[in-house]
C-alpha cells in the first residue's frame, strides 16, 4: 500500500481527535435489460444502525441546508451546469415528498442479495466465456439479482427531511481551486451545512478534503475517478478504475489487440487511471507502449497525434478532461488518426459525441454508470422529469444522475438517523445503504465508502450513434476492501494508489 504523496491529510490535531453476461448486440433490448441486475455486496462486518428511526422527527423546523460546489463558469462549466440542476431537481422532489426506492439492507426489496454482487469482469477467455475475479485475484462465477424495470420515484411520506425543508447553497466554484477552497471553509464555517457535495476534478477534491477532515463534514464526492480514497468523512458515489478500467481494458485487448498507448491529463486523475491501466493491461496480455501525460493548459495536440502514429498501437486509452479533449479529437481525426479508443470520461461525462465534430469519436469505447441513452424504463422517466425543468440542456451526464442519485440517499440516510447529526449520519451511509437509481440498484459499501454501479460498455460509431456492447448489473468496489480499508472500524484520511499492491504484480 502506498499513499498518493500528493494528497493532504489532517492535521495531527484532527487525527488525535478521531483516534478512535453475456455479448450484447449493437443495442441493449428490453429482454436483455429485464434479465436483471445484480444487487451489491460486501457487507458482511457492518453493523445497521436503524436506532434514529425512533426519533423525534421534529428535532428542528430550521432548513437541512446542502451545499453544493460546482463549476458555473470556466472550462469546466459544461459539467457543472449539468451537476447544480441535478442537485436542484433532487432537492426539489424532496421538498415534494418524493423519494427513489431503496433503503438499508433487508427494506426495500435488496435484503441477501447484497451478497451476489459482481467482482471485477475478466473476459480473456472468450468473448462469451464472461468471467469475474474475486477480491484474492481468482476466478468465480457471478449472481445477479431481478430488479422490476420501473420509474422508482415514489411518495417518501416526508415532506423534505425529517419534517424540514431542504435548502440548496449551490456557488460557483469558477473552476478555480482556490476559489474552490475559500467557499467550502464558509459553507461549513458560515453556513454550517448539514452535507457537503462537491467536486468534479479530483484536484478540486484534494484541495477540498483536508478541510473536510479538519472539520469532520459529511462529504459527498460524486464524480467518477480514479478510485482509492480511504476517508472517514468521504463518500464517493462515482463509478472507480476496477469498474470501469478493468472491464474496458479488457474487452479492448480481447477485440483489437495487446498493444496499447495511453494519453492521460496530468494530475490525480490521469495519471493514477493510468496507473491502473499499467499494473491491470499485463494481467490480461496487454503491453503498455506508450504513455503520455498532457498538462490541462495544452491546445496544440500536433506533437501527441505524431507520438501516437510513431507508436503503431493497437488501439489508444484516452484520458484527457476539459478543454484537452475538446482540442485532441478534433485533431486527431483531422489528421487521419483512425486507432480504436477507450476511455473512461468520454460521452458519459460532456456529451462529447454530441458536442464533437463526427467522426472524431468513432471506435470509441467507455465503460460508464450512466448514460443519458440508458434505454430503461426507469431511465426515461427521469429523463422526463429532468427536460421538464431544465428543457433547454442540451444533455444528462454520468455525473448528473451521480449528483442527483446521492442527494436523495443523503435524505434516505437522514431519515434512516431520524436525525440530521452529520456523525449519525455517516453511520446511517453505513448501514448498507441502496438506492434505485436511474443506472439501476446502486449500494454504498460500508467499510470502503464506495458505491457498486450498473456498469455499461457504450461505444460511438462513426455517426457518433450510441450503443450498449456489454453490461454487468453490479460491480462492486472491491480494491480498498481487499487491501484492508474498513471504515467502520478504523478511521483514515489517505489515497491508496495500486503501485504496490501484489495483485497486480502476479
Amino acid at each position: 500500500m502506498k499513499k498518493d504523496k500528493t494528497t493532504d491529510q489532517p492535521s495531527k490535531e484532527t487525527e488525535s481527535q478521531d483516534s478512535d453476461t453475456e455479448e450484447f448486440g449493437p443495442k441493449i433490448t428490453r429482454r436483455s435489460f429485464l434479465k436483471g441486475t445484480g444487487a451489491a455486496a460486501g457487507i458482511s462486518t457492518a453493523p445497521i444502525y436503524l436506532s434514529g428511526i425512533t426519533r423525534s422527527f421534529a428535532e428542528s423546523k430550521d432548513p437541512v441546508k446542502i451545499g453544493h460546489i460546482e463549476d458555473l463558469s470556466g472550462n469546466l462549466a459544461v459539467y457543472g451546469v449539468q451537476k447544480d440542476h441535478a442537485a436542484q431537481l433532487a432537492v426539489k422532489e424532496i421538498n415534494e415528498g418524493k423519494t427513489l426506492k431503496g433503503g438499508p439492507v433487508g427494506s426495500g426489496g435488496l435484503g441477501s442479495l447484497a451478497e451476489f454482487a459482481q467482482k471485477p469482469p475478466i473476459m480473456g477467455n472468450g468473448d462469451r466465456d464472461l468471467k469475474f475475479v474475486d477480491a484474492g485475484g481468482k476466478l468465480s462465477g457471478s449472481g445477479m439479482a431481478f430488479v422490476e424495470d420501473e420509474d422508482v420515484l415514489v411518495d417518501s411520506g416526508d415532506s423534505g427531511i425529517l419534517g424540514r425543508e431542504v435548502e440548496l447553497i449551490h456557488p460557483d466554484g469558477q473552476s478555480n481551486n482556490t476559489i474552490w477552497q475559500q467557499l467550502t471553509r464558509k459553507l461549513i464555517q458560515e453556513d454550517k451545512v448539514d452535507c457537503l457535495v462537491a467536486g468534479f476534478t479530483s484536484a478540486e477534491r484534494e484541495a477540498i478534503r483536508p478541510i473536510v477532515d479538519q472539520f469532520k463534514q459529511l462529504y459527498i464526492y460524486t464524480n467518477q475517478y480514479e478510485g482509492g480514497v480511504a476517508d472517514s468523512n468521504t463518500f464517493c458515489t462515482g463509478a472507480i478504475c476496477e469498474q470501469q478500467v478493468i472491464p474496458v481494458v479488457d474487452y479492448m485487448i480481447q477485440k483489437y489487440g495487446p498493444r496499447v498507448y495511453t494519453i492521460a491529463a496530468d494530475y490525480n486523475f490521469g495519471q493514477l487511471t493510468a496507473a491502473w491501466t499499467r499494473a491491470f493491461a499485463p494481467q490480461v496480455g496487454g503491453e503498455i507502449i506508450g504513455e503520455e501525460f498532457v498538462p490541462l493548459s495544452v491546445s496544440d495536440f500536433t506533437t501527441s497525434i505524431a507520438k501516437v502514429q510513431q507508436a503503431k498501437p493497437d488501439w489508444v486509452f484516452t484520458l484527457l478532461v476539459g478543454s484537452n479533449q475538446s482540442n485532441y479529437y478534433p485533431q486527431a481525426a483531422a489528421t487521419g488518426l483512425e486507432y480504436p479508443m477507450a476511455s473512461t470520461v468520454n460521452m458519459a461525462q460532456g456529451y462529447e459525441h454530441r458536442r464533437f465534430k463526427a467522426p472524431s469519436l468513432n471506435r470509441m469505447y467507455n465503460c460508464v454508470n450512466y448514460i443519458e441513452e440508458v434505454p430503461t424504463i426507469r431511465n426515461r422517466a427521469f429523463v422526463r422529469r429532468w427536460y421538464e425543468m431544465f428543457p433547454d440542456d442540451p444533455y444528462i451526464g454520468q455525473m448528473a444522475q451521480n449528483t442527483y442519485f446521492s442527494i436523495h440517499m443523503y435524505a434516505k440516510a437522514a431519515r434512516i438517523a431520524g436525525t440530521t447529526d452529520q456523525e449519525e449520519v455517516k453511520r446511517a451511509m453505513e448501514s448498507g445503504l441502496h438506492i434505485e437509481a436511474p443506472e439501476g440498484t446502486v449500494f454504498m459499501e460500508p467499510s470502503t465508502h464506495h458505491c457498486s454501479h450498473y456498469i455499461r460498455l457504450a461505444t460511438a460509431d462513426e455517426n457518433h450513434n450510441v450503443s450498449f456492447v456489454r453490461e454487468w448489473p453490479s460491480i462492486q468496489p472491491w480494491w480498498l476492501q481487499r487491501i484492508g480499508v474498513n471504515l467502520v472500524r478504523h478511521k483514515e484520511y489517505k489515497q491508496y494508489i495500486p503501485d504496490e499492491d501484489p495483485f497486480f504484480k502476479a
